[in-house]
């Protein structure tokens, strides 16, 4: 572990992301302060170097730089709230979570009233990626606060892009969760044709991927999809969901269409409604097995149709 010595960090939710965040700080060398509402999450931090705090205006207190990554608007307005009423001197508040504009500008204009500035700084990326430091950060708000809080943010991601203006960071967030929404089930259905087709799960990971068809949701979540096994997950079916709603009001309210986008909508409702909620999003190929009539070979994760082989055209 390197010398702690770049400062210190407070951060409030210690979910994936939150956890992440920490760990890979704790790592970089800064003394980190964490709290979270989850016992167990708490313990697991402290076992990487992380101090707990007891309350949410504690662990803000601790620090200059304060990062939130939290599960929903609720949880944010409730944070900020704690935050306010502890009357702390000046901080500079990153937001990591994907949230409505709306939202995010309420949290941005309370705390400003209290003397704190609130950047909006979504992460480009999953759990898997945050857990290796391959997080894009789109941050947006003001400058000198983006630049103040860079050292820290670099500290637990691959790229930091300073967007301008507090919310660009979760238009791009917007517009990047729209594709993997896309690029998911993309690789969902052709995994689940190549399966029906007889071809090996494995072969058809391995050709994909290196060929133009690939994507980096594909080469993160065709794994899973490969193992059959969507377990810890690195995004959650039902965190999921409040990110789709989002991107769809988003784009509803700008006029755009989004048919690609849409279409993926019922796919992830289904793995819902079959129980995979608590799955990593890549259980959408689960769906499209049960769709598609694939049952999986025991022993080498081939798939093929019931009955007989591939239907030939005549």
């Amino acid at each position: 572990m390197a010398a702690r010595s770049k400062g210190a960090v407070g951060i409030i939710g210690l979910g994936i992301m939150g956890g992440a965040f920490a760990r890979n700080l704790v790592q970089a060398g800064f003394r980190v302060t964490g709290y979270d509402i989850d016992p167990a999450r708490r313990r697991a931090m402290v076992r990487a170097g992380v101090t707990i705090a007891p309350d949410i205006a504690a662990a803000a207190a601790a620090a200059r730089f304060v990062i939130t990554s939290l599960p929903s608007a609720k949880a944010l307005h409730a944070v900020v709230d704690q935050i306010v009423a502890a009357k702390l001197e000046p901080k500079i508040v990153a937001e990591a979570s994907t949230f409505t504009l709306a939202d995010k500008i309420a949290a941005e204009t309370a705390l400003k009233k209290a003397g704190h500035t609130l950047l909006d700084t979504p992460m480009s990326g999953t759990g898997a990626q945050a857990a290796v430091k391959d997080l894009v950060v789109l941050a947006s708000g003001e400058s000198k606060a983006v630049k103040a809080m860079r050292p820290v943010l670099e500290g637990f991601s691959r790229v930091v892009y300073d967007l301008g203006v507090f919310g660009n960071g979760s238009r791009m967030k917007y517009v990047a969760n729209l594709l993997v929404a896309v690029h998911n089930v993309a690789s969902a259905e052709a995994m689940v044709l190549g399966m029906k087709a007889g071809l090996d799960p494995k072969q058809v990971l391995e050709v994909i991927s290196a060929g133009a068809g690939t994507s980096r949701m594909f080469e993160m979540r065709a794994p899973m999809m490969v193992a059959d096994r969507y377990e810890p997950p690195t995004m959650k079916i039902d965190v999921w969901r409040k990110d789709m709603d989002v991107i769809g009001a988003f784009a509803e309210d700008l006029g755009v269409p989004t048919p690609t986008f849409s279409a993926t909508g019922p796919v992830y409702a289904a793995a819902r409604s079959m129980g995979l909620g608590l799955q990593d999003t890549g259980a959408v190929c689960t769906v499209l097995e049960r769709m598609a009539g694939v049952t999986r070979r025991k022993g080498t994760g081939k798939g093929r149709r019931k009955g007989a082989g591939p239907r030939r055209r005549a």
